[in-house]
């Protein structure tokens, strides 16, 4: 089975109060982007399902995206948002655990003035409760953030993580070394993935080269190995900077060097075991 393991979906019209991140420069995604959207670009290369991940911080996200799963089954699993800080943060969380479809947990970490977010007491606490409830933690991350990220992840050995787009290493390479030194670091903790998403838009969005991205890529390959990467869209946000087969395209590509079990791996198997789908 090969599947996209970040993607997302939303109504913008219904809803626009919602997405504050939608600056101006993202005006291209002020719509409405959803199942019916992605079927056709999904199909044109043959990924079977999805992993749908939150876009909102907000429950009421959560409830949103789980009512897909259940209308269309080419979502495979859905991360949704949670207030992991909240008090009641277990509550919150048994709320969900009995949705067939819901596999996780994201908080927008590199969105925090904090660059320290990830291991404070109140969300080390709420990340603290999802492996009893087999769930799964999406961390979203700039360069920045790695180094409490990984405090966060050695005091929950247990915990399945996954790095989102690769930490975001800034394109330019003007934090290349910054970056590797992390996320080399980061990858030496088995209980951490990484998926290979988000990358286009990291890039000058009008004028990317695809040689740009290998030496990333080759670096999370040595980092993780192949058991541990996973690739993904993040569409619509992709189309910023390129189609849904143009970002697909891009790792699926650059995976051709690898075996045919490695790439099967990359390509779908590692989400699947991850996401338990």
């Amino acid at each position: 089975m090969r599947l996209d393991s970040h993607q997302h979906f939303w109504r913008y019209t219904a809803n626009p109060d919602d997405f504050p991140w939608m600056t101006d420069d993202l005006a291209a995604l002020r719509r409405d982007f959803m199942p019916d959207d992605l079927a056709p670009l999904r199909e044109e290369v043959e990924i079977d399902g999805t992993i749908a991940v939150q876009a909102r911080e907000m429950e009421l996200e959560t409830d949103f995206l789980l009512g897909l799963a259940n209308d269309d089954k080419s979502i495979k699993g859905v991360v949704g948002w949670v207030d992991l800080c909240a008090k009641d943060v277990e509550a919150r969380l048994d709320r969900y655990t009995g949705a067939p479809a819901f596999r996780g947990v994201r908080m927008l970490i590199h969105d925090r003035a904090d660059p320290d977010f990830a291991d404070s007491s109140p969300h080390l606490r709420g990340v603290g409760c999802l492996e009893p409830r087999s769930l799964t933690y999406d961390l979203l991350l700039r360069t920045v953030h790695l180094k409490a990220a990984i405090r966060l992840v050695d005091k929950l050995p247990h915990q399945r993580f996954v790095v989102d787009h690769i930490a975001k290493p800034k394109m330019d390479g003007s934090d290349r070394g910054e970056w590797e030194a992390g996320i080399r670091s980061i990858a030496e903790r088995p209980n951490v993935s990484c998926k290979l998403s988000g990358l286009v838009t990291e890039a000058d969005w009008s004028n990317w080269q695809t040689e740009t991205f290998g030496p990333y890529l080759d670096t999370v390959l040595d980092a993780f190995g192949t058991t541990r990467l996973m690739i993904g869209s993040d569409w619509p946000v992709c189309t910023l900077a390129a189609s849904y087969a143009g970002a697909m395209g891009l790792v699926a590509d650059w995976s051709r060097k690898l075996s045919p079990d490695e790439r099967a791996d990359v390509m779908g198997k590692n989400c699947a075991r991850f996401y338990s789908v």
